[in-house]
């Protein structure tokens, strides 16, 4: 399955936020940065869900799950 790179780099985005919010030392800080992980994530998902209805034969699913393996397991590809 091709994958488009802006769902890449959007999901790399999610996690990137995600690892800053747990880096968070201040009850401000993890507020902030909260905010923009959940932005980031919902962002990512989104554009997934949006790639996989141009093509009726596109489960969303697998294409998170291959998106999520690209970002979090590059060395498999």
């Amino acid at each position: 399955m091709t994958i488009p790179d802006r769902l890449i780099e959007l999901e790399r985005a999610a996690v990137d936020a995600m690892a800053a919010l747990a880096q968070a030392t201040s009850s401000e800080e993890s507020d902030r940065l909260r905010v923009l992980a959940v932005d980031a994530a919902a962002a990512a998902q989104a554009a997934i869900t949006e790639y996989a209805k141009e093509d009726p034969d596109r489960n969303r699913m697998k294409v998170e799950a291959e998106v999520k393996r690209l970002v979090r397991h590059p060395e498999t590809q």
